[in-house]
């Protein structure tokens, strides 16, 4: 186990070093098949403030593969990239991400903290990635369920919209570390609480497979991290735009 953990930390793209600025990615780099991003399922709390409100507030929850290192680390970290796209599509919505991050975080140890972040946040939408560490630790995919379908009870009831996000997806962890079990347990939780999944790991190996990053490859290209943050935060944006019913193209020309 120590052995996993140990190259889970070498090799994942929240573990690479920091490098020099690069340009932002071009839209085409970061496509997705709509059938990966598209739900039947309404973000109906987070369209209702915005309607109401003009604003969105949303807290990401998240573990090291949500940040990059680096002293502007956080501005290339998917949840700021996440900020600007839904800023550029919804002019005249005031858009706020709110990013609690805590490396090797399992989902249980998250419960005690959520009321606190709830209740000072008070986000209409909450964004949880998670499972990689339950995977890592070994925990009872029963237990994951358990305090998964807590968690997302909890924020429901305070009021939230809830996005599930998955693991990343790594070639070459993937014959070492299993985690199809727990992401079989995040969609099945996704169902029952009617809450969207974002599948970060279907997304990442449909970008692996075309071509768009070679991420058997991710030690040696430190810019690649970036870049498939900058996509991420771009695919989740599409996601809530869509669960939310808006146009962007409507609402900016209307700005």
């Amino acid at each position: 186990m120590k052995l996993i953990t140990a190259l889970i930390a070498t090799i994942t793209l929240s573990a690479l070093p920091d490098c020099a600025v690069l340009a932002a990615a071009q839209l085409e780099e970061c496509d997705v098949p709509a059938s990966l991003i598209e739900s039947e399922i309404d973000l109906t709390r987070a369209t209702d403030e915005m309607k109401d409100k003009h604003r969105l507030d949303i807290s990401v929850l998240g573990t090291g593969s949500s940040a990059l290192p680096g002293p502007d680390g956080a501005h290339f970290a998917y949840p700021a990239r996440l900020e600007d796209a839904l800023k550029t599509q919804l002019p005249g919505i005031d858009v706020k991400v709110t990013a609690h991050i805590q490396s090797k975080q399992t989902t249980a140890s998250l419960l005690d903290q959520l009321d606190k972040i709830i209740s000072a946040d008070k986000p209409s939408l909450v964004v949880w990635q998670t499972g990689t560490a339950d995977a890592i630790n070994g925990v009872e995919p029963d237990d994951f369920h358990a305090s998964l379908d807590s968690g997302v009870e909890k924020m429901q009831t305070a009021g939230a919209d809830v996005i599930l996000m998955n693991m990343q997806y790594s070639p070459r962890t993937a014959s070492m570390l299993d985690v199809s079990t727990y992401a079989d347990v995040m969609r099945l939780v996704a169902q029952q609480r009617n809450a969207l999944l974002f599948d970060r790991l279907g997304i990442m190996k449909y970008w692996n497979d075309v071509g768009t990053f070679d991420l058997y490859a991710a030690t040696k290209k430190y810019d690649m991290a970036r870049r498939v943050h900058d996509c991420i935060g771009q695919a989740l944006a599409s996601q809530i735009i869509n669960a939310a019913h808006l146009d962007p193209v409507k609402m900016q020309s209307t700005h």
